[in-house]
């Protein structure tokens, strides 16, 4: 299966474009993302249709 992020990836959520993750982990179609700068907070899992890439605006 191809993802469309890949590991290290910089992206947001669709309801929360503000907040950037960062793409850790793609398995079992679901990505694992971490809350970027930001490694004491829980780690957050989407499925694709879920992020887009993070624009900073």
């Amino acid at each position: 299966m191809k993802n469309l992020f890949k590991t290290g990836d910089i992206v947001s959520t669709k309801v929360n474009p503000k907040k950037p993750l960062k793409v850790r982990l793609f398995a079992r179609k679901v990505y694992y993302c971490d809350v970027y700068n930001h490694p004491e907070e829980k780690e957050e899992v989407y499925f694709e249709r879920e992020i887009e890439i993070y624009k900073n605006s």
